[in-house]
């Protein structure tokens, strides 16, 4: 009974969506068997893709040494190219580059939990307006609902990494040189704001490619779950 039950308050909740996207909820539930393991596959999946992009990204060069390489805000990179001219200043951009990458890297090592704690939130209702979403609806979920939470959370991160490897020091060194230069305007770009952002853009951004994965690619539902619950999207 609770699943006709809940079948009947899933439609009921869908009257305003094309009646195919009720006939395919409907053949989701029916077969999974169990209405809670559509949730219980979205978490999943988010839990697969989230752990994915994590341990990649925390891994040396994760950042650094792959497309989501985390690159100077424009104003920082004025700074830098004027640096560069300074007697003494040599291979600026590379270093400081090397080292913001590098204190992203810490940093993504910790937002494992943060993430996880968002999907065990996940609802049924959310769960199969997701599921029959787009390819990266769970991602565009999980973005809207911890992006700022998770913000709060990684910049003290962050900047405690920037600090640890050297990064905010150096980066004094030079703004200090930079702003004795005559007639230049003075500046001090927030760089942990930056990193924070671009950091966590690109744990979205593998996420998502993970979760996309899931959905058109038999292959990577590695457990009977995902094959159930995605089965129907093929």
């Amino acid at each position: 009974m609770a699943k006709y039950i809940t079948i009947l308050l899933m439609t009921l909740s869908l009257v305003s969506c094309d009646p195919k996207q009720v006939q395919q909820a409907l053949d989701i539930l029916n077969q999974t068997g169990n209405s809670y393991s559509v949730a219980d596959g979205l978490k999943q999946a988010l839990e697969f893709g989230v752990d994915n992009s994590v341990k990649r990204l925390s891994s040396q060069g994760g950042y650094l040494n792959s497309i989501y390489k985390i690159m100077l805000p424009p104003e920082a990179q004025k700074v830098v190219n004027t640096v560069e001219k300074i007697p003494g200043f040599n291979n600026v951009e590379q270093k400081i580059l090397a080292k913001i990458n590098e204190s992203a890297e810490d940093a993504a090592s910790k937002a494992g939990p943060i993430f996880l704690n968002a999907i065990r939130g996940i609802t049924f209702d959310d769960a199969m307006n997701i599921l029959m979403g787009n390819d990266n609806a769970a991602t565009t979920y999980l973005n809207q609902r911890t992006f700022n939470p998770l913000y709060g959370e990684f910049n003290p991160v962050i900047v405690n990494s920037l600090n640890k490897f050297g990064a905010l020091d150096y980066w004094t060194e030079i703004v200090t040189a930079y702003n004795k230069i005559p007639l230049v305007k003075k500046v001090n770009p927030d760089l942990g704001d930056h990193i924070t952002s671009k950091a966590l853009d690109g744990l979205f951004a593998l996420i998502a490619k993970k979760e996309k994965g899931i959905r058109t690619d038999v292959s990577q539902r590695t457990t009977d779950l995902l094959k159930n619950v995605f089965a129907k999207q093929d």
